[in-house]
């Protein structure tokens, strides 16, 4: 059975904020009712899912009016609402997975002789075929994702509560992780919020959306959501009206089979000297037995964009690390060529002191949070330049110019850890582009964006890209990586995509080689 939520005039203001990050709201939603809750970037939708889940630490905002889950206020021991929060790797507990599946029913005193058929049954729904103790550390994003969602399973609670679920998940699963939710929703009654930019994912599965304005009040095309519910009905009602869509496109909402690239830049005729290159590379996290992926050849041109996809599990963000100088080899070698080692006693990225190596290959991690070392957002921006031995004018000026083009005007003095999740990455990347590196690696860059957002991310990356640095890409976002033309290189799978050409290899297992024979399409 569901529980129903319920807000009266609720809001929260983070300590450090002068304005509410959500809200005030009032909302009514049924028990047993599927919603699919939209909004801006920084409309204030993960706040709401921790307010609903009780999660909200008195000591770090103020909250007015009042949230109730089935007429009483949330309280996270009951352990009625199960969560999976945008950060897999805030909810990764245990360093074995059966344990960390669990860990929940433990809490919730579910018979011992129950807990282990359920571990296997929810691994199993979420496609992590893992032996109970594999190792956490061992995980992927994407299989940390699907973790948390088969411990939220195996728990059975009455109100769901899915921030981004599928953010990390490669796109050919996206579908099996849903249906899993969904099931588990149909078999148990329970409430379901989900928020997801991935509108057409969920729109047919739902009963409501709801959608929550952003900060300020819409004005012209450019303008934002008012404060509160900007929209709320069926979806049908809701995507169907031809003046309230136009009002959810201003508001950068992803509107039901819109998600396409808005013109992709066409492959360059000739590309610039080579600055990065692999010789049959192996890539590992520290302590691995076994290789994330192997027996890669690959050269990364000045002003060219990579992608590199592949399902989850593959060795895409270990890949990343180790071109981006940060994971030493276990076998081959990664080595820098032309202006990326001019001035360098060694070729390989790995070898560098920080200083030599940050201001050449920016990196942008998975998880945002991870890489941010200042207290303020305009301190973030600035000092990546600064390591660099920017004049001070240039530094204002840079920061400046990533404040506007990333909508961060009015969160320049704010403390990173208290942005949104979406504004978190575009502060990551910013951060990493401000020095304006040579080779700029990112991993997954357009995960929580609306849609104006993630066209501000590939505006500035197609500046980086005109500008003569090259772009390594780890992103399940295809869409992205059309619109800045980025070539592509597949793992966990013997085939490599060149603009328009598929090229399949003989080989099985990682990819990602300079075409060597194969097939063309």
């Amino acid at each position: 059975m569901g529980l129903a939520v319920t807000a009266r005039g609720f809001s929260w203001r983070h300590a450090d904020r002068t304005e509410p990050a959500v809200g005030p709201l009032d909302l009514e939603i049924a028990a047993g009712e599927k919603v699919l809750l939209l909004g801006p970037s920084g409309a204030g939708k993960s706040t709401l899912l921790h307010a609903i889940a009780g999660l909200l630490p008195d000591e770090s905002g103020e909250p007015t009016g009042e949230i109730l889950l089935g007429g009483a206020p949330p309280d996270p021991r009951r352990g009625e609402v199960g969560v999976v929060f945008q950060d897999p790797d805030s909810q990764v507990i245990f360093s074995r997975v059966g344990d960390d599946v669990a860990f929940g029913m433990e809490n919730l005193g579910v018979p011992a002789a129950e807990i282990e058929p359920r571990i296997t049954s929810a691994l199993t729904a979420m496609g992590l075929d893992l032996d109970h103790e594999h190792p956490t550390a061992a995980l992927s994003g994407g299989q940390k994702q699907r973790l948390a969602l088969a411990g939220i399973l195996a728990m059975a609670p009455r109100l769901l509560v899915l921030d981004e679920p599928t953010a990390n998940i490669d796109p050919d699963s996206t579908a099996r992780v849903r249906d899993a939710v969904l099931d588990l929703q149909s078999g148990t009654g329970a409430t379901m919020i989900v928020v997801e930019h991935r509108v057409d994912l969920w729109i047919d599965h739902v009963d409501t959306v709801i959608v929550l304005g952003g900060p300020g009040v819409l004005a012209g095309a450019g303008g934002r959501g008012g404060p509160g519910v900007l929209a709320q009905g069926p979806p049908r009602r809701v995507f169907g009206d031809p003046r309230l869509s136009e009002v959810l496109e201003r508001c950068g909402i992803w509107l039901p089979g819109a998600r396409a690239a808005p013109a992709a830049r066409p492959r360059p005729h000739s590309l610039g000297e080579a600055i990065l290159e692999t010789r049959r590379l192996g890539v590992a996290r520290p302590g691995a037995r076994t290789p994330a992926a192997a027996d890669l050849d690959v050269t990364v041109h000045a002003g060219e964009a990579v992608g590199i996809v592949g399902p989850n599990g593959a060795g895409k963000s270990t890949t990343a690390l180790t071109l981006a100088g940060l994971l030493p080899e276990i076998a081959g070698e990664v080595i820098a060529r032309g202006p990326l080692a001019a001035g360098t006693r060694h070729s390989r990225p790995f070898r560098w002191p920080s200083a030599l190596l940050a201001p050449r290959i920016g990196m942008v991690f998975q998880e945002p949070e991870h890489q941010f070392l200042k207290a303020t957002v305009a301190g973030e921006l600035a000092l990546g330049p600064r390591l660099a031995g920017w004049p001070g004018t240039e530094i204002d000026a840079r920061v400046g110019e990533l404040l506007s083009a990333l909508g961060l005007d009015d969160l320049a003095d704010a403390h990173p850890q208290g942005l949104s999740g979406g504004e978190k990455r575009r502060l990551s990347v910013a951060a990493m582009l401000a020095p304006r590196p040579a080779v700029l690696v990112v991993d997954e860059p357009t995960f929580g964006q609306d849609a104006l957002t993630w066209a501000g991310l590939v505006a500035l990356f197609l500046d980086v890209l005109d500008r003569g640095s090259a772009v390594v890409a780890v992103s399940h976002d295809h869409a992205f990586l059309e619109a800045i033309g980025a070539r592509r290189i597949e793992l966990g799978a013997a085939r490599i995509e060149i603009g328009a050409r598929r090229i399949e290899l003989g080989a099985t297992g990682a990819a990602g080689r300079e075409p060597r024979g194969g097939t063309v399409e």
